[in-house]
């Protein structure tokens, strides 16, 4: 008797990704980037602007509302980096924050943040670029 086979034969080519998707992601991307933009170029820095501005808020809650939309796709991958990064990035921000307030705390917290910013433009800018080459991100 033949088993039958549950897993049906793999295809060596990825699903197609719909244009429209890609357009979005790149807008989303874009968003993370004006915020990081603004903390680079006002008062701001990276890391409050990226995790507090409206631009990234959005591009968060446009992750979250499309996310269904790109399951199974290389996309899927951009939309885990990009909402691990936010996420990500307030959880050191709230632990620097919280060195912040004890006695030897700036002398961690501030070169903290200044990691955290960099880390921030890092994600934003390799994500983008892998997404402009098509590629899936690791997360």
């Amino acid at each position: 008797m033949a088993t039958p086979n549950p897993m049906p034969p793999m295809s060596a080519e990825p699903p197609p990704v719909d244009e429209t998707l890609i357009t979005y992601t790149n807008i989303i991307y874009a968003l993370h980037a004006l915020a990081v933009l603004v903390g680079l170029t006002t008062v701001h820095t990276v890391v409050f602007s990226f995790l507090g501005s409206l631009p990234s808020i959005v591009a968060v809650i446009m992750n979250y509302v499309r996310v269904s939309a790109v399951r199974g796709t290389f996309l899927e991958s951009h939309f885990r980096w990009q909402i691990r990064t936010f996420w990500y990035a307030l959880l050191w921000a709230l632990v620097c924050l919280l060195l912040a307030f004890t006695i030897v705390g700036l002398v961690i917290a501030l070169p903290g943040f200044l990691a955290l910013g960099i880390w921030i433009i890092y994600r934003v800018a390799r994500g983008w670029l892998a997404l402009r080459d098509r590629r899936p991100m690791y997360v």
